[in-house]
């Protein structure tokens, strides 16, 4: 797929989703930003993308629930015409002792990572159906995508995550029929937290074969990647710097 003059809407455009809509937009892209509470950055990126002289739309809306979903994807269809390309993004992450989780934290997991990927696609598919095919972008995480835990205290984010995996599996078996591609991303380490310390970064170094983190330019290639591939579904990738093989 062509990225030119096409309609993106991405959900979570805090920190990298906001970069993954510039750079989607450098390539010609109009783009609907998503956001619960992140008002501030996705304005940000609206300006940013409006200045590359492509159209933006911040939209607020809680992806976790479907009448929400519907209202934000009609927005962006009365504003655009059109959707081409979903990019789920949304995301809570918290770490919290098993013995510790409450229902409401793994309802939020849930709800957020999972269930959110799966109101947004099926409130998108009719449209791209009706355009001829679309490309839906998940975002799983490198852990899932190993397959294994690694780090204790994750226990809903861990079962949502993989959850994400399985829906792009099954998702881009039942959409290849009308041409919508599915895929995952899984991130590995991109960006430092705020709060880490100079320690913790040496680890996540060291732990990194290639020794560095990647910042948020590499999710936005790797969704540029399969969005312009026509015969590339049903796959998760790894964005990691071989963190996994270590």
């Amino acid at each position: 797929m062509d990225i030119a003059n096409k309609v993106a809407l991405i959900t979570g455009t805090r920190r990298i989703g906001s970069v993954v809509g510039v750079e989607l937009a450098r390539r010609g892209a109009d783009i609907a930003l998503g956001y619960n509470r992140s008002r501030q950055e996705a304005e940000a990126a609206a300006s940013q993308i409006r200045s590359l002289g492509r159209k933006a739309l911040p939209l607020q809306g809680d992806v976790s629930k479907a009448a929400e979903v519907r209202n934000l994807v009609s927005r962006v269809v009365s504003e655009f015409g059109r959707v081409d390309v979903l990019v789920n993004m949304a995301s809570v992450y918290r770490a919290q002792p098993f013995e510790e989780t409450t229902e409401q934290e793994w309802d939020d997991n849930l709800n957020v990572n999972l269930k959110s990927a799966f109101l947004c696609a099926q409130a998108v598919v009719p449209i791209m159906r009706g355009n001829g095919g679309g490309r839906i972008i998940n975002f799983a995480d490198w852990i899932a995508a190993s397959r294994r835990p690694r780090y204790k205290g994750f226990v809903p984010y861990y079962v949502s995550k993989a959850g994400v995996i399985g829906l792009t599996e099954v998702l881009a078996l039942e959409l290849a029929p009308h041409q919508i591609l599915v895929n995952a991303i899984a991130p590995g380490p991109i960006l430092a937290p705020p709060d880490l310390t100079e320690e913790e970064d040496r680890e996540v170094r060291k732990a990194t074969p290639l020794g560095r983190w990647g910042g948020e330019i590499e999710i936005a290639k790797a969704v540029i990647s399969l969005i312009e591939t026509d015969f590339i579904t049903g796959e998760c990738i790894r964005v990691d710097g071989g963190r996994h093989v270590h």
